[in-house]
């Protein structure tokens, strides 16, 4: 006689980020709480609100309104209210994906009682300190990417491994189903806005306008391969940003100095970005510095587009894992150029993905709070 399925128990999981702007951790948070939603669980959010809010409660979680994001003096005046709506809540699970909010559950949940599980998620490569070591105080400890793990383990010694788990980020095949092609009128209407990406392979660069993200060394990269005869366009997706006006002139100021200007568009955040991705011959990623994940790498790669990329932090574990192919030593732009001109003539066959999936990530998830619940 088979044995009997133990009793479902529902389970209170309320997850702590900032705010619900944008951003992978926002993100996360929504994927999670759909999660949640659709297992039966309670899902609830909170948070000092943002854009995303309509869409996390459109999926059946509840948000609550509350600052514990805002770095100030003031922030341990938060621990009360906090610790207010926790008790009301009588959550299983209390899981804080930012370094603030992570300090004000610590000490709300001090005065509970029964105690809620704490969990913790590290999305970055925090600056190691005192301030950054409160995310290793969950009794589980996710990490977004082997990297984020061995960053951890390098900068706290006495972190104990056995509470850390390596929970990548993952995307929906759905959502970038593979050798997706756009339609014909997106291909027109994209072209009418940036007609001087027609008629040569475009190479798109992802990324906010931040010198961090490489949007100078993509530049040169196109000025060098028109040195060697080799005709491209170049998109730089996301640059142009509130605020960031002044770091967009500089890289007007660069194309016009390189006679690039026929050839480079800039553009906001746009969301088609998986027709921008299935147009591009080549999907970049120069981040000076290293990243925790490198989610654009999965999405391009998952449409069956080659990605080249700096081989360091998570976009070089992911190359080194799924499209060896397109990695580049940092800053090493001699070989840059190189690969690229090698991707652009012949690129290397791109399998579909067998993991990085949405569903991966938050079946993983949830068998992590299941796991911390049974005790």
């Amino acid at each position: 006689m088979p044995a009997a399925e133990p009793p479902f128990k529902r389970l209170t999981v309320v997850q702590l980020i900032p705010a619900l702007h944008s951003g992978g951790a926002e993100r996360s948070v929504l994927e999670i709480g759909q999660a949640l939603v659709a297992a039966g669980h309670r899902s609830v959010v909170i948070s000092a609100g943002g854009r995303l809010v309509p869409q996390l409660e459109a999926a059946g979680s509840e948000h609550i309104g509350l600052d514990i994001g805002s770095k100030s003096l003031r922030a341990l005046a938060r621990v009360a209210p906090l610790r207010r709506r926790l008790r009301a809540l009588r959550p299983d699970i209390v899981h804080a994906r930012s370094r603030l909010p992570a300090w004000l559950a610590w000490w709300a949940l001090r005065g509970l009682s029964p105690r809620p599980h704490l969990v913790t998620t590290v999305h970055g490569l925090n600056t190691p300190g005192r301030y950054s070591a409160i995310m290793l105080r969950g009794e589980r400890v996710i990490a977004v990417s082997q990297t984020v793990r061995d960053h951890l383990i390098s900068h706290y010694p006495q972190l104990d491994t056995t509470r850390l788990r390596v929970i990548p980020r993952g995307i929906d095949p759905a959502a970038f189903p593979y050798g997706h092609r756009p339609e014909d009128a997106w291909r027109r209407d994209f072209y009418a806005r940036f007609p001087q990406l027609a008629g040569a392979p475009l190479l798109t660069l992802p990324g906010r306008g931040t010198r961090l993200k490489g949007h100078h060394d993509a530049v040169e990269l196109v000025a060098e391969l028109a040195r060697r005869g080799i005709d491209v366009r170049l998109l730089l997706l996301g640059v142009l940003e509130p605020g960031r006006e002044a770091y967009a002139a500089e890289l007007r100021a660069l194309i016009e100095a390189r006679g690039l200007a026929a050839k480079v568009a800039l553009s906001p955040a746009r969301t088609d970005v998986r027709d921008v991705f299935a147009e591009s011959a080549l999907v970049l990623q120069l981040s000076t510095k290293p990243e925790a994940f490198g989610r654009t790498v999965i999405e391009a790669l998952a449409l069956c587009r080659p990605v080249l990329g700096y081989a360091h932090g998570g976009v070089g574990e992911l190359l080194a894992e799924l499209y060896p192919a397109g990695r580049v030593p940092p800053g090493d732009r001699e070989k840059l150029v190189e690969r690229a001109a090698e991707l652009l003539r012949v690129a290397p066959p791109i399998a579909p993905l067998g993991h990085y999936r949405l569903a991966d990530m938050q079946r993983a998830t949830l068998a992590l709070y299941q796991e911390l619940v049974a005790g």
